[in-house]
């Protein structure tokens, strides 16, 4: 996806062998997050990883950032984690993969499902394992013709990891997640849409202007209300009716006190369109 801002690079491991990259610049108040390690597929380092964590938290901080996209250089999207510098089997001790997956995969996962600000994945080619899952955690997900998402875990004989378990039954329901989760088989972005994993598939070259459009759209509305409206529907399938309407509540008195709030409700009375600056 070559047509994404492009003006900072973070060079998150200059000393690996492929000199892993984290592409980020801030545009109309988007910040664009790109994996940029093309020859590998964009398999996620560990470097890469915590960037990508940071720059999520940048993101939720910043009063300027109003939206977020997360995309990818290249055929893939995200291949997966790189394994390569993994400790071997026998030089693990019990409860070296739980903390692994605790303080990678997951936390990788959840800084997209808590950031404040609405995240775009803009899905330009294989999404694989934690890929896919990261992918899924997104707010909304675009997806270029050719891109496809794989359950890869069974191929490997492992359990999914990356909140996929955790994530798809919310998705698309519990019999869908266990066919693609027990096969493991590669799923086209058309496909993907039809079961509601993908928010809308684009021919490849119109991924960039769409993803751009849709993250200017989002950054020019009231950002904190989105945001609210984010955490209302996150936590809706976890909470009973009593907390969830509680929940809601009080996220429209919190709402209410917002000059976007104010602004909304003054532009219906006077019949005029809403500017809003995201406070």
């Amino acid at each position: 996806m070559s047509s994404s801002p492009e003006d900072t690079t973070d060079h998150a491991d200059p000393s690996g062998p492929l000199g892993s990259l984290i592409l980020h610049a801030t545009d109309n108040g988007v910040s664009w997050i790109t994996l940029n390690r093309p020859e590998a597929m964009n398999a996620l380092t560990r470097d890469q990883r915590e960037r990508v964590i940071a720059l999520l938290a940048d993101a939720s901080a910043d009063p300027a950032v109003r939206a977020v996209v997360l995309t990818a250089t290249g055929r893939g999207f995200c291949a997966g984690a790189d394994l390569r510098g993994a400790p071997a089997t026998g030089d693990r001790v019990p409860g070296d993969v739980a903390r692994t997956i605790r303080l990678g995969a997951q936390r990788l996962v959840a800084a997209v499902l808590d950031c404040e600000k609405p995240v775009l994945a803009a899905v330009n080619g294989t999404a694989a394992g934690i890929g896919a899952h990261l992918a899924f955690a997104c707010d909304l997900v675009l997806a270029a013709a050719s891109a496809k998402f794989i359950e890869v875990f069974v191929r490997r004989g492992l359990v999914p990891d990356g909140g996929g378990a955790y994530l798809l039954p919310r998705l698309v329901g519990p019999q869908r997640a266990k066919e693609l989760m027990f096969f493991g088989d590669a799923l086209p972005a058309a496909e993907a849409e039809r079961l509601g994993l993908v928010n809308r598939t684009v021919p490849d070259e119109e991924l960039a202007a769409t993803a751009r459009a849709w993250a200017e759209r989002l950054a020019a509305g009231p950002t904190r209300s989105i945001a609210l409206t984010k955490q209302l529907v996150n936590a809706s399938l976890d909470t009973d009716r009593t907390t969830a309407f509680a929940a809601e509540a009080m996220a429209q008195e919190i709402n209410m006190t917002t000059r976007d709030a104010q602004e909304g409700v003054a532009s219906f009375v006077e019949r005029r369109t809403p500017t809003y600056r995201g406070v």
